[in-house]
Formats: C-alpha cells, structure tokens, sequence
C-alpha cells in the first residue's frame, strides 16, 4: 500500500515566521492525517525540508513504508534526487536527516509538482502564519 505525502514549507519574509504543512493520504485517497506546525525563524528552503522531515516522521507513526512525497519545491526534490548538489551546510543538515529517515522505507520517490497541485498543504501554511500573525 503507497501512501502519499504532500508537504509544503514556507517563510514569511525569508528569513521570518515559518511554518509547514503535512497531508498524508492512504492508497485509496483518504486523508490519514493533515495539519500544519508553526516553526518558528527559518528561511523558505528551510521550512520545505522541515516540512519534509514532519511528513516522513508522520508516516512511519502511520506504518506507511511505501511512499510518494510531492513537493512544490524543485530545489529540495532536486537535491534529494541528486540532479543537484547541496552546498549550504544547514541545508546538508537536513538533507542527511531525510536520508536517514528514508531508509525505514521500503520505497520512497520525491516528485515536484506545481503549487496549485500541492495547495491542500500550502494552505495549511497560510493557516498558521496567519494565526500567529493575529496573536502578535
């Protein structure tokens, strides 16, 4: 059974408040689980991995081990693919940490795709910069 896994990471400000959003879904399209978590000071590329790192964790607490993870950032699904190399050593960071967690899966794939077809998770992104927006 492959679940799949939308995830969205964004800064408002880049630097500023960051947040991301985790839609896992089970093979027959039902939502597993979905929310969105504040994360305080990050740039947007570092909010995308976070986002990551919470989906993936999310879906081994979900037993998934078959995964298909869809990003609207090209950079992130293109270093974790290898077409390109990661320079910045905070990025490294995270990158070594999803390459950790991927080997609890059977099968994993990172597939980009357009912000229009990932905005059940951007807007749950929107939704929490939003809310810490009012409490400020």
């Amino acid at each position: 059974m492959t679940y799949k896994l939308h995830t969205d990471g964004g800064a408002r400000g880049n630097p500023g408040p960051a947040a991301a959003g985790i839609v896992l879904e089970a093979s027959n399209g039902k939502v597993v689980k979905r929310f969105g978590h504040f994360l305080g000071h990050a740039t947007n590329n570092e909010a995308e991995y976070r986002a990551l790192i919470l989906g993936l964790e999310t879906a081994l607490a979900e037993g998934a081990r078959e995964l298909e993870c869809f990003l609207d950032s090209q950079l992130v699904v293109s270093q974790l693919n290898g077409l390109y190399k990661v320079k910045d050593a905070r990025m490294r960071e995270f990158w070594n940490k999803v390459k950790g967690l991927e080997k609890n899966f059977a099968s994993i794939s990172y597939i980009h795709v357009m912000r229009s077809k990932n905005a059940h998770a951007d807007d749950l992104v929107n939704e929490v910069l939003d809310e810490k927006a009012n409490e400020i």
